[in-house]
């Protein structure tokens, strides 16, 4: 017999189904019941509420595990490129050597921009932020790629968008600093090309250095996807409705520009920079930083979701401390970011709260370091998170028992309310 759990209301008995995931978490299903009730639930945030069931990506907070299609997160950082590992999200197996092959292919085939497309880069004001850019530069490719029927060409469009947000990312950068675009090579892997086409120049030439592609590569594979987040949900909720794969996918950049979800490690940085600013002393920080009625915030501590050390920060603290011991950088942030860490990883009220240095903090002490510009590093995050986002719409689109998003309310405003004349108000 299955299980279910009863609920009681106004003296009546209901039986709601249980389901169990392949984890063993446990959900009531409660798709009938205001049909059956009148009621519904209210969780203000969706914190309680599973909005689907998802094969993608696998997350424990309290123990610490995260999983990409069953592969843990550690591995994959270990020996997964970003294309091995969006190909595993997308596809939910690992590519063999002929599919990693042709997938590459496809990449650099696509990574080129139509030439109009240019157009509307140099028409944006030169203060607007990356992420306005990237999200309106989405769905601009709409108009450019309109077509996606068979099964091939759908695949064919994720990958258009794997490469040439990519290629959007690093023009609209040089086009914010008044260079020359610098276009993608065939012979250089994906992570290699970004970095190229970022910092390439006649009077420089960027040199491939293998230990920063490998950082790159780490970089966006502990970003590639994360449960069903702000930024997945929007994609779902935006997708739900039909909407194009670039419309959806330019609603979770939208959704990711908020400093409470991707602008995280660029409010690290910014953190830092006022630390620094003011002149104020590690003690001092730490102080505010427990004083609850200090509005003060120490950016890039703690997680919502996990209750213990983040696995993503051991990762990415590992590459943190070999990127910045191969390149020898002297600057007054990493060292105060070294020893709030020092504190933080030390300190028994950090500890006992679970504030531990979250994958914000070194992420973007790591693109700093790699000179990639503060006001990039969410566009960063989102180049990342493109296969997740791609994996989750097409799962969704896949989903038999689909339904268009449509979250209740409880009603707080006026009751029924009589007109009233002009003249009378």
């Amino acid at each position: 017999m299955s299980e279910t759990v009863r609920l009681i209301i106004e003296g009546k008995e209901y039986e709601l189904p249980v389901i169990i995931g392949s984890e063993g978490e446990k959900a009531f299903d409660i798709t009938a019941l205001r049909r059956k009730t009148g009621y519904i639930t209210y969780d203000p945030g969706f914190g309680n509420t599973g909005s689907c069931a998802s094969a993608i990506t696998f997350m424990d907070g309290e123990k610490g595990i995260l999983r990409y299609r069953g592969i843990p997160i550690e591995d994959l950082a270990e020996n997964a490129t970003f294309i091995e590992t969006a190909f595993l999200l997308i596809n939910g197996h690992l590519p063999s050597l002929s599919e990693l092959n042709q997938t590459r292919v496809l990449l650099n085939d696509s990574s080129m921009l139509h030439e109009s497309m240019q157009v509307f880069f140099q028409n944006f004001p030169q203060a607007s932020h990356p992420m306005g850019i990237l999200s309106a530069m989405i769905m601009a490719l709409r108009s450019f790629y309109p077509d996606m029927g068979t099964e091939e060409d759908i695949h064919t469009h994720f990958l258009y968008l794997i490469s040439k947000v990519r290629t959007m990312a690093a023009m609209s950068y040089r086009m914010s600093r008044g260079e020359k675009v610098v276009y993608p090579r065939h012979d250089l892997s994906y992570c290699a090309n970004f970095l190229n086409m970022m910092f390439d120049s006649p009077v420089h030439p960027y040199i491939v250095d293998e230990d920063l592609v490998k950082a790159m590569n780490v970089f966006l594979i502990l970003h590639a996807d994360h449960e069903q987040n702000c930024s997945t949900a929007a994609v779902r909720l935006v997708g739900s409705s039909r909407a194009p794969l670039y419309a959806s996918i330019a609603a979770g950049v939208s959704a990711l520009w908020g400093p409470l979800h991707g602008g995280a490690n660029q409010a690290v940085i910014e953190m830092l920079e006022k630390i620094h600013k003011d002149g104020a002393t590690i003690d001092e920080v730490i102080r505010r930083a427990k004083d609850r009625n200090d509005p003060f915030r120490l950016m890039g501590f703690g997680h919502r979701i996990y209750k213990t050390y983040d696995p993503r920060a051991k990762i990415i603290k590992k590459m943190c401390d070999k990127v910045l011991g191969k390149l020898k950088i002297e600057d007054p942030l990493l060292d105060i970011a070294k020893r709030l860490e020092e504190v933080a990883l030390t300190d028994a009220y950090f500890i006992d709260h679970n504030l531990y240095p979250n994958v914000d903090f070194y992420s973007g002490i790591v693109l700093r370091a790699m000179r990639i510009p503060t006001n990039m590093f969410t566009v960063m995050f989102a180049i990342g998170r493109l296969p997740g986002w791609i994996a989750q719409w097409k799962e969704s689109m896949e989903d038999p028992s689909r339904r268009i998003s449509r979250p209740r309310q409880i009603y707080t405003g006026l009751t029924e309310s009589a007109w009233v004349p002009m003249d009378q108000r």
